[in-house]
This record gives C-alpha cells, structure tokens and sequence, in this order.
C-alpha cells in the first residue's frame, strides 16, 4: 500500500491524482524488499524515456549526425542524469527499501535512483499513454538537454581517449560477478588500466556496467 506522503509526492510531481497506485507503489519498491518491484516497470520506462529523448535531440540538433546525437543521448538517459533528476524531485525519501538495502545506502545510489526514476515513467505510460510520459520526459530533462551545449563523450570513448594522453595501454574490462534471475540478471565488471587501482560497476546489462566502470574510473582519476 502506497504511503500518503508518497502520493502526496506523486501528485505533486505528475500534477494529477495517480490512479493505478498499484503500480506507482511497484515503481518505487526495490528488489531487496522481496516484494514484487520496479524492475519491469524500469523496463518499459527506459524505452520511453529513449524514444521521448531522441525525439527531443532529432528537433533540437537538426544539423548534427547520428553519431554526435548517439552521444547526447547517452548521456542524457545515463543512470547519472537519471538520478540527478531523481534527486530533483525528491524522489530519494519515497524509496521502498529492505534493510539491507537500506543500510548499504542504496537510497542515495545512482544505480537505485536512475532505475526507480525510470520505473515511474513506466508506470505513468500504463496510467496515462505515450503523450502523458512524454510531458513528463520534456519538462524534466529539458534543462540538461539545453545545457548541453555540445555533444558529451560516451564514458568508454572518453576513457581510452584519457589512457592515450596519459601514455597507458587501452582499458580492459572483465565481468567479475553475474547474479540474479535470468529474467533480472546484474553484471559487475571491473575496468583495469596498468597503474591505478580496478575500479567496478554494477548494472543489468554487461554493456552497461562497462559503461558505468568507465565513468566512474575518469571521476575517480581524471
């Protein structure tokens, strides 16, 4: 059962009345919880917020290429981004966590956030259609797409860019750890450059969990 400050909150954010609370409820339940949760939802409003993004890119660039645009996208539907509007709109105090979890302090990782943040999109297209999550996509990631004022380097690109000017071998990445369902599978996978310590990432996919070792070793050593 959704909390009253929770619904308070998504009415606030949404601007309506959620209906199917079922599912609002679902989108901000972590796994560690054992409770049915926003991993589905996660799912669909990943491919939501996707299409809303390149929509957005495809009109506001009109004259750059695919390959600049592929990066602005990257960038604009990372967990990062994701759960820097996450943290916007409050949605850090609504998490459903288990214990654990929150112990771990997975209420504050950009993991949890920009997957959950995701979630609710999903439950929003069910509730209300593509034109009601769309809304929602162009009034919350607007500013970052207007900040953006030329295209970003997807992490990876950045990386082996990085260990060239700094006269190191290109990075090489091992995944470390598989857990999880088949239907819900993480993948931890380290980044190694001759000379600083590995640094890992976890994620749902391999490509993904590459993706965020990548980010994570430039912000610790660049």
């Amino acid at each position: 059962m959704i909390t009253d400050a929770a619904l308070c909150w998504l009415q606030q954010i949404l601007g309506h009345d959620p209906a199917d609370k079922d599912n609002y409820h679902r989108a901000l339940t972590h796994g560690s919880t054992g409770k049915p949760d926003y991993q589905r939802l996660e799912f669909l409003g990943d491919r939501v917020l996707g299409l809303t993004i390149a929509e957005m890119l495809y009109a506001r660039y009109p004259d750059e290429a695919e390959g600049r645009l592929s990066h602005r996208l990257n960038s604009l539907v990372s967990g990062a981004t994701c759960a820097e509007i996450a943290r916007n709109i409050g949605l850090p105090t609504h998490i459903i966590l288990g214990k654990q979890a929150r112990d771990d302090g997975a209420q504050n990782s950009d993991n949890v956030l920009g997957d959950i943040m995701e979630a609710l999109i999903g439950a929003l297209f069910l509730e209300r259609g593509f034109a009601d999550a769309r809304a929602f996509v162009i009034a919350h990631w607007s500013p970052h797409i207007e900040a953006a004022t030329k295209a970003p380097k997807h992490p990876k690109s950045a990386l082996q860019e990085w260990c060239a000017a700094h006269n190191r071998k290109t990075p090489e990445y091992a995944v470390t750890k598989k857990e999880g369902p088949p239907h819900a599978m993480r993948f931890e996978v380290t980044v190694t450059v001759k000379g600083y310590d590995p640094v890992c990432a976890t994620a749902n996919s391999k490509q993904a969990a590459e993706t965020a070792a990548a980010e994570f070793f430039l912000e610790q050593y660049s």
